[in-house]
């Protein structure tokens, strides 16, 4: 038992992981304490589950864009460099917003703007603070340390809609974008302690034309890093909409408020920590792990929408968490473990395409769904297409097994011939 614990947490041993966990945790709670405030600051002013979509659309759109470019920045430019920048970036913008709001001279276009900056600041963000874990643990270390860090992401998702529900109620919106704001100098300064020669750099690639044709073509021939990502396409665009689904029915399924919407977030956050700590104590990985974490979060998400009541919608939601954070974690370990390393920025890149880039396509769909159909319909479909994608990904690896097979029996017919001859 206390080896497995300390399996689970060994990354945290090593000083700049450590001191990067402990910076994310302060910012992450600050970046889910702005969501929940985003989304229902749009709903206030406009009442309108389309529009709720469209301001998540604006946020990711960038990453859908022009997302891979991203990754060649990535894999150009010392990886906390670029991330000093961002996240100087996501600060100013939060406390824009907090002054606009906090003066009641906030418009629904300021949002979409806001919102549109924040998204091309993700494109270089996302894939550059993935591809910045293995420079700080190792390859070696590599597993446990997404694992950790995917179960902290999902540990502020769920203190920081509490503490989001808490301060909407009883100190206002406008105060939830200034703490995200003031957050960002925890991880700035993380950076700033962290000691450089104990980083494993990663070699910087030099400029040269065709990089981001010569990322695409890796990918595409690379089956497993193909499939994990189109898995991660069709749930990123249909299924991880919460922002856009679950105030929908807090609001109009419920009847109820910002608490009630924080509630389902964070039962979904507590139920990913559980996930993320049982993914990092885990030795091994494999492709049908990935099926079942897919398979899982699908029928988790299609319970969910016949929920009768909202306490019930809520524990369902806690083990939609625990199959999301799986999915995502071993999506994420898979394609940083089969990547070259000069490729890695690009591969990432993909990923977070796949998987925010797709929200642009999703959360209009999503959002009108949940407004002129019913915010039921919106979650049950992202159940359905999370089961497709695990029926995808099955026939895929069940494909390449048969492949493998066929190549290997090739193989020992060749070496049987060659026998032959040589014997004659």
């Amino acid at each position: 038992m206390m080896n497995k614990i300390k399996r689970t947490f060994f990354s945290l041993k090593i000083r700049n992981y450590r001191l990067y966990f402990i910076g994310q945790a302060i910012s992450m709670s600050g970046t889910w304490i702005q969501t929940i405030a985003q989304d229902w600051l749009v709903l206030q002013l406009t009442h309108s589950g389309t529009q709720l979509g469209i301001v998540s659309a604006f946020q990711f759109l960038p990453v859908l864009i022009i997302g891979p470019w991203g990754g060649v920045i990535a894999d150009r430019f010392s990886k906390r460099k670029i991330l000093y920048f961002t996240q100087s970036i996501y600060s100013i913008l939060a406390l824009i917003l907090g002054s606009l709001v906090l003066t009641n001279s906030v418009q629904i276009y300021e949002i979409y703007i806001l919102a549109l900056v924040l998204g091309f600041v993700n494109v270089v963000n996302s894939p550059t603070i993935q591809t910045f874990i293995p420079e700080m643990v190792g390859r070696e270390n590599l597993q446990n340390a997404v694992s950790l860090n995917t179960t902290e992401v999902n540990l502020a998702r769920a203190a920081g809609p509490a503490l989001a529900g808490f301060l909407i109620l009883f100190v206002g919106i406008g105060w939830c974008f200034i703490i995200n704001g003031i957050s960002y100098i925890a991880v700035m300064t993380a950076f700033y302690m962290m000691r450089e020669k104990e980083l494993h750099l990663t070699p910087i690639v030099q400029k040269r034309k065709g990089q981001l044709i010569e990322g695409l073509r890796y990918v595409r021939s690379n089956p497993i890093l193909f499939n994990t990502i189109l898995m991660m396409a069709i749930i990123g665009t249909l299924s991880y909409e919460f922002s856009v689904i679950l105030p929908l029915i807090a609001q109009y399924t419920f009847y109820s408020n910002a608490g009630s919407y924080a509630a389902l977030v964070t039962a979904t956050g507590l139920g990913a920590v559980l996930g993320g700590l049982f993914a990092a104590s885990r030795k091994k990985i494999s492709p049908d792990m990935l099926i079942i974490s897919a398979f899982g979060f699908g029928v988790s998400l299609t319970i969910a929408s016949f929920m009768p009541t909202l306490p019930l919608m809520i524990i369902v939601m806690f083990f939609s968490g625990i199959f999301s954070i799986n999915f995502i974690s071993l999506g994420n370990i898979t394609l940083q473990t089969e990547s070259k390393p000069e490729m890695r920025g690009r591969v990432m890149a993909l990923w977070a395409v796949a998987f925010l880039g797709s929200t642009p396509i999703g959360a209009p769909i999503i959002g009108w769904i949940g407004q002129n159909i019913g915010p039921r319909y919106g979650l049950a479909l992202g159940g359905m297409a999370a089961i497709v994608a695990a029926m995808i990904g099955k026939f895929s690896i069940v494909r390449k097994n048969e492949i493998h097979i066929v190549s290997s029996e090739e193989k020992i017919l060749e070496n049987e011939i060659e026998k032959q001859i040589s014997l004659k």
